[in-house]
């Protein structure tokens, strides 16, 4: 196989909903798994795993958007408002 790139990478991630976050990031870990420790596109799908793993616990990715807040219109019907960069809490 060749060398996984960055690019690889985010072609994976890029359509990530929250219903298949850990889908991808496991395809991520599969695709950077016989990189060294210290190459840098391993580290670059280290970060991105970490991302694919606060959006399987919220409810979009969000990254260029602001949080919901609970005075729109609608809001008791949207099941979370938790964008991947302030997911909800992990249940234990």
């Amino acid at each position: 196989m060749v060398e996984p790139t960055r690019d690889d990478i985010d072609t994976l991630i890029g359509p990530a909903t929250p219903h298949f976050a850990y889908q991808l990031r496991a395809r991520v870990r599969e695709l950077i798994e016989d990189l060294p420790e210290d190459h840098p596109v391993r580290k670059y799908g280290e970060e991105q795993m970490e991302l694919l793993d606060r959006l399987g616990h919220a409810s979009s990715f969000a990254a260029d958007s602001e949080r919901e807040p609970p005075s729109r219109i609608g809001w008791e019907t949207i099941p979370s408002s938790a964008p991947a960069y302030d997911p909800l809490p992990k249940a234990e």
